[in-house]
C-alpha cells in the first residue's frame, strides 16, 4: 500500500526502466520486448521487476497469452512514453538548432487533407530541407489527440475539430473547402438533385466517432431521412477510391479529392451545413521543434496556393 507520494527523482528509476515497460505494453509480452530491444529475457524480467519494486506495485498481469497492463500500469505508461517524447523532442531541438537541417516532424493527418495538401506540402519541404524526416500518421481525431497531447505528434492536419471542451489545444484554421458528395464517373446517379434519391445506392460513411460522420448524419435527419441500411464505415482514402471506381458506391469527401481526380464525379446534392475549415491542431503549451515548425511552414505556403483551386460555389 503506497502511503506517501513517490521519489522518483531519487535517480533509482533509470531511462532504460521506461523504455522496458512502454516495450512490454506495446510487444504485449516479456519476450517479444526483449525480442525488440535486443536484449535478454532474463534482463527484460529483471528490469520490470526493478521498476515493480521503486513503484511499490504491478505494472502488468501476466497471462497465458502474454502481459496486460494494470491500472497502475496504464498510469505510470502514459508518463513513460510522455518522458521519453519529451527526451526526443529534446535532442531533435538541439540537432535542429546546430544544423537547422535535420531532425523529424510526426504529422497526424485526417481525411481532408490526405490527398493533396498534406503532399504537396512534405514534398515541398523535402526539397527545402532533405534532412528531416517526416512521419504520417492517419487516424480520427480522437485517436490522434492522446499522442498529440504526450508529444508523440507534433501536429494534426485536417477538418477542424471542435476543442472547447479539450484542454491544452489551440488550432490554426488554414482554408474552408466544401465536402461533396462523389461517386465514380458515369454513375446513374450523377443526375440526382435530392438527397432521397441516393438512398438506393451503397454508401461509404465515416466511422462513427469523427465529426464529419456526425454533421452527415444531422443533414440527413433535417431531411427526414434514414441513414442508408447499404453502407460501409471507412476513412481510408485509398479503400474508399477504389470502392467508389469499382461500385455503385457515394461518398462525402473533401472538394480537392474529386477535383484533382478525374475519374470521380461530383453529384449535384448540396451539403451546405456540412463544415468546411481544414487547417491544424497544435498543442497550447508546446513549442514546435524546429522540423515541426519548418512543416508548418510549408502547410501554410501550400494551402495559401491551393486557394485558386478549391470551388467558390456551394
Amino acid at each position: 500500500m503506497i502511503s506517501r507520494p513517490l521519489d522518483l527523482l531519487s535517480g533509482r528509476l533509470k531511462l532504460r526502466h521506461l523504455v522496458l515497460v512502454t516495450a512490454i505494453a506495446e510487444q504485449g509480452s516479456v519476450l517479444r520486448a526483449a525480442e525488440h530491444l535486443h536484449l535478454a529475457q532474463p534482463a527484460v524480467t529483471r528490469g520490470l521487476r526493478e521498476v515493480e519494486q521503486i513503484l511499490g506495485v504491478e505494472l502488468f498481469t501476466r497471462g497465458p497469452r502474454g502481459v496486460t497492463p494494470t491500472l497502475f500500469g496504464e498510469a505510470f505508461i502514459d508518463h513513460a512514453r510522455a518522458v521519453q517524447a519529451e527526451l526526443r523532442r529534446a535532442g531533435e531541438r538541439i540537432a535542429g538548432l546546430a544544423d537547422g537541417e535535420a531532425g523529424t516532424v510526426t504529422v497526424g493527418t485526417l481525411l481532408a487533407a490526405t490527398n493533396v495538401l498534406l503532399p504537396r506540402s512534405i514534398a515541398a519541404l523535402k526539397a527545402d530541407r532533405p534532412g528531416i524526416t517526416v512521419i504520417v500518421r492517419e487516424g480520427t481525431f480522437d485517436s490522434l489527440v492522446p499522442r498529440l497531447v504526450d508529444g508523440d505528434t507534433d501536429l494534426i492536419l485536417g477538418r477542424l475539430n471542435p476543442i472547447e471542451d479539450r484542454t491544452g489545444l489551440r488550432q490554426m484554421p488554414l482554408y474552408n473547402e466544401p465536402v461533396l458528395l462523389v461517386a465514380r464517373a458515369g454513375h446513374p446517379a450523377e443526375q440526382v438533385r435530392a438527397l432521397s434519391g441516393l438512398l438506393g445506392y451503397p454508401w461509404i460513411l465515416p466511422l462513427e466517432q469523427t465529426s464529419l460522420r456526425q454533421e452527415l448524419e444531422q443533414v440527413f435527419h433535417k431531411e427526414g431521412l434514414p441513414l442508408p441500411d447499404d453502407r460501409v464505415e471507412c476513412t481510408s482514402m485509398l479503400t474508399i477510391r477504389s470502392l467508389l471506381l469499382e461500385t455503385d458506391m457515394i461518398a462525402a469527401l473533401p472538394a480537392l479529392f474529386v477535383r484533382t481526380d478525374t475519374r470521380l464525379a461530383e453529384l449535384p446534392v448540396p451539403l451546405p451545413s456540412v463544415r468546411r475549415s481544414v487547417g491544424v491542431t497544435l498543442p497550447a503549451g508546446r513549442a514546435l521543434t524546429p522540423a515541426g515548425k519548418a512543416m508548418l511552414t510549408h502547410l501554410q505556403q501550400q494551402a495559401e496556393r491551393l486557394q485558386p483551386e478549391l470551388p467558390t460555389r456551394r
